[in-house]
């Protein structure tokens, strides 16, 4: 009976050891699973947007955008993986933003404010923005390659404020509509 206590012993320790290092290990992994989670959170689309574009060059973004629109989105995630050498899903992410939030090629110098009275054009962008409003059965569409989420949300932020006007003329000068037209299209904006 002596000689089966020893190794009777031995065995249950080497089993006690073995449970413990599988517990210790399997700790470990979930709480390295729970830091790469909260690690990896998912950015804000918009701002992985602006990020992305800020990382191509003018052909670059014009080539992407012109991919997008083609409808050709693996031939636009081969360039920006190509343009910015960042991994596939990196680039897959980045195209998906862009496509659904476009943004407007802006060189290195720092932005001017696009709603400023100033004499010179507007900014056009490589794709075309549509505004739709409605109230009732009247419907008004705005379409023009010089707004963006920006300046539509500028425009309605100065109509909801009150300055109706200030909309208007803020809408005229980035579309190809009259004055009249661009009021219609702020009164029929949400209150």
């Amino acid at each position: 009976m002596d000689s089966l206590l020893i190794p009777l012993v031995i065995l249950i320790l080497v089993i006690v050891g073995v449970l413990l290092l599988i517990r210790s290990f399997t700790k470990r992994s979930a709480e390295n699973k729970g830091n790469t989670t909260a690690a990896k959170a998912p950015k804000d689309p918009v701002q992985l947007a602006r990020e992305s574009a800020a990382k191509l060059n003018e052909e670059q973004h014009r080539r992407l955008y012109s991919l997008i629109a083609q409808g050709q989105g693996m031939a636009a995630i081969k360039l920006y993986l190509q343009a910015t050498g960042e991994g596939l899903r990196a680039s897959r992410d980045a195209v998906g933003a862009l496509a659904a939030h476009p943004q407007p090629f802006r060189p290195e110098a720092p932005a001017k404010d696009l709603l400023a009275d100033d004499d010179d054009e507007p900014e056009r962008f490589p794709y075309r923005y549509r505004a739709i409003v409605s109230k009732g059965d009247v419907t008004r569409e705005v379409s023009s390659n010089m707004l963006n989420d920006e300046i539509y949300g500028r425009i309605r932020t100065l109509a909801k404020s009150g300055d109706v006007e200030g909309a208007a003329l803020a809408l005229t000068r980035h579309s190809d509509i009259t004055i009249k037209q661009a009021r219609e299209f702020i009164e029929l904006l949400d209150d």
